[in-house]
C-alpha cells in the first residue's frame, strides 16, 4: 500500500469546495480562504514543526495572542504594548525595515493545517484564529497595523495542548538571553541612528575609558556589566538625568567638568575609605545627580571655574559631615539618595559656609 505523504490528516481535513492561494496571489479578500506555500518540516528530539515565510498581512489576520478572546483586535489592544506595535509598523512601511526573527506559533484546529511531503505544500485556512502567537506578539500586532506587507519567516508547531502551548511560551521568554543593552549602544554608533543625546554620551564615555587622569579609569566596562564596575547603560542613565546641564556643550567640555567633579567625590569617598564606592550603580547615580547643585556652587563662588579645587572647596566639607553608612544607604534608591544629599548639602554649605563666609 502506498504511503499517503501527507501529514496531520486527522484533525485537519481537506478544505472542499476552495482553492488554495499561493503567496503570490494572497490579498485582504483572501481573509478565511485556504493558503498554500512551500514549507519545511523540522524535527528536534520529540518535537516537529514547520519552517516557512509567510505574507505579514496574513500573518496579521490570521493570528491571535490568546485563545479565549473572541475578538482578536481587542486581543491585541488588551494584551500588548501598542506604541511598540506602531514603531514596528512605521519601521516597516518606511521601505527600510527588515524583521528577520521567526513568528512562532501553534496551529488551531480552525486553521485545518496539512502538509504534503512530496511537494513540501503547507496549506492552511487563512481563519482570523487560525494560529495562537507563542513568540513574536508585537511584530505580528505591527504587521496588522502596517501599511505595507513583507516577506516573514515562521515557525509553525502543531497538535500542541494548551500545556504544551504554555510551557513552549515560557520557555522561550526565561531561556532565550536578551541582547545586552550595552551592545545595542554600540549598534546603534554603527547603524548611524544615535540621537545627539546618545552620541555626546557615548563620546564622554569613551573619553572617560580612555583617558588617563579619568576619575573613572579602571571602573568602567563598555561592553557588559560586570560586578564593581559602571556599565555604559548605568553611566548614559546617570547622566541623562542631568543632560540639560551640558546642552550645547561639545564632548571635551562635559568630560572636563564633570571629570572634575568626579575626582572631587572620590577624594571624599576617600575620608571614608570607600574610594572604590564610585563604582557603585545607586551611588554613582545620587552623585551625578547632586553634580547639578554642586556646580551652582562652584558658580556662584568662583564665576564658573570648574576646577578639581573648586568642588572639592564644596564636597569635602560635605562627605565630612555624612556618616559612612550613607555612602550609600541600604535600601534607598539614587533619586532618594540625592534628596537626603542635597538638604545635606544645603544645610551645611548654604548657612555655615556660604552665607557667613
Amino acid at each position: 500500500m502506498d504511503r499517503d505523504p501527507s501529514v496531520d490528516t486527522d484533525d485537519f481535513a481537506a478544505l472542499p469546495g476552495e482553492d488554495a492561494t499561493h503567496p503570490g496571489e494572497l490579498g485582504s479578500a483572501a481573509e478565511g480562504r485556504a493558503f498554500s506555500g512551500r514549507a519545511m518540516l523540522v524535527e528536534q528530539g520529540r518535537h516537529r514543526f514547520f519552517s516557512t515565510v509567510l505574507p505579514s498581512d496574513v500573518l496579521a489576520h490570521a493570528c491571535v495572542v490568546e485563545p479565549r478572546n473572541e475578538n482578536p483586535i481587542d486581543g491585541f489592544q488588551r494584551l500588548l504594548d501598542e506604541r511598540r506595535a506602531r514603531a514596528i509598523a512605521k519601521y516597516i512601511d518606511s521601505g527600510f525595515g527588515t524583521v528577520p526573527g521567526a513568528i512562532v506559533l501553534s496551529a488551531q484546529t480552525r486553521a485545518h493545517l496539512r502538509f504534503d511531503r512530496d511537494s513540501g505544500e503547507l496549506t492552511f485556512r487563512a481563519d482570523p484564529r487560525a494560529f495562537l502567537i507563542i513568540d513574536g506578539q508585537h511584530r505580528v500586532f505591527g504587521f496588522r497595523l502596517a501599511k505595507k506587507a513583507v516577506s516573514a519567516p515562521v515557525v509553525i508547531y502543531n497538535r500542541l495542548t494548551r500545556a504544551q502551548e504554555c510551557r513552549l511560551f515560557m520557555d522561550i521568554n526565561t531561556k532565550q538571553k536578551p541582547v545586552p543593552g550595552e551592545l545595542l549602544l554600540d549598534i546603534r554608533r554603527l547603524s548611524e541612528v544615535e540621537s545627539k543625546t546618545d552620541a555626546l554620551l557615548h563620546d564622554v564615555f569613551d573619553m572617560f575609558f580612555q583617558r588617563e587622569d579619568s576619575a573613572l579609569n579602571g571602573f568602567l566596562s563598555p561592553a557588559e556589566k560586570r560586578k564593581g564596575m559602571i556599565s555604559r547603560v548605568t553611566f548614559n542613565a546617570a547622566l541623562r538625568s542631568i543632560r540639560k546641564a551640558f546642552e550645547g556643550a561639545p564632548a571635551t567640555d562635559v568630560y572636563n567638568v564633570f571629570n572634575a567633579y568626579l575626582l572631587a567625590c572620590r577624594r571624599g569617598l576617600g575620608l571614608h575609605d570607600l574610594d572604590a564606592q564610585i563604582a557603585n550603580p545607586i551611588l554613582f547615580k545620587a552623585l551625578t545627580l547632586l553634580f547639578v547643585n554642586v556646580a551652582e556652587r562652584v558658580a556662584d563662588r568662583h564665576g564658573g571655574q570648574y576646577t578639581i579645587t573648586n568642588f572639592e572647596e564644596v564636597m569635602i566639607p560635605f562627605f565630612r559631615r555624612l556618616k559612612k553608612s550613607d555612602l550609600p544607604r541600604a535600601g534607598l534608591t539614587a533619586s532618594t539618595l540625592h534628596e537626603h544629599y542635597a538638604k545635606a548639602l544645603s544645610a551645611g554649605f548654604l548657612i555655615k559656609q556660604w552665607l557667613f563666609a
